[in-house]
């Protein structure tokens, strides 16, 4: 994970944080046990980071759903 990706990952936990009414470590618990942190957002860095940001929580809630977490 570079600087970059690093800090696209902690804006996004604050900004599911914030949506979803949560803490940040709360958040980060979810993220990381179903491997969304690096298995979605940091691998897809790339295309996530030009898209908005409630679009990318929209994507995230989709990936943990799929993986049997409803937010």
């Amino acid at each position: 994970m570079n600087q970059d990706s690093f800090s696209f990952t902690i804006y996004m936990i604050h900004a599911c944080a914030n949506t979803w009414d949560k803490k940040p470590a709360e958040v980060y618990d979810i993220l990381q046990s179903r491997d969304c942190i690096d298995g979605f957002l940091v691998s897809n860095y790339d295309i996530l980071h030009t898209q908005g940001t409630a679009y990318i929580v929209g994507d995230i809630q989709e990936y943990l759903k799929v993986r049997g977490i409803v937010i």
